[in-house]
């Protein structure tokens, strides 16, 4: 990582605007040679009808910050990553507060990366377990 952290948090941040990670309220909250974090509220507006987290919302918040490690750990200026395959397994529900995804890399490979995405409660409570495969592709 060329840039400091707060650079890179801004970056990211910034790069959110008109997206489904805005309409999320997905917010990138760190970033280090571990992984990167983001966080999203949980309220009605992720919520399926019963009144908890809706599953999908989890898996928005996974591919958001895994493609986005992907970038920062693949040096993303000449390339675009695109999530190819994503699973995941929703253990607990949730009604409000936040959701925190860190995306950590299992295999950092030239055209493919496998993340671990951990969804976990302010409390530390595993919500949900997802791995991501990204695809690195060079931009034309």
């Amino acid at each position: 990582m060329n840039k400091s952290k707060e650079e890179m948090l801004q970056a990211l941040n910034a790069i959110c605007k008109n997206t489904l990670m805005e309409t999320l309220e997905i917010e990138y909250i760190d970033v280090s040679d571990e992984g990167v974090v983001a966080r999203m509220p949980v309220s009605s507006r992720v919520h399926q009808p019963d009144g908890v987290l809706h599953g999908g919302a989890s898996v928005a918040l996974a591919e958001s910050v895994g493609s986005a490690a992907a970038l920062i750990f693949l040096n993303g200026k000449e390339v675009a990553v695109r999530g190819i395959e994503i699973s995941a397994n929703h253990v607990k529900g949730i009604r409000e507060g936040y959701v925190y995804a860190k995306a950590r890399i299992l295999h950092k490979g030239r055209t493919t990366q496998l993340w671990s995405i951990p969804i976990v409660n302010e409390n530390d409570e595993l919500i949900s377990m997802v791995k991501l495969t990204t695809i690195t592709l060079n931009k034309k």
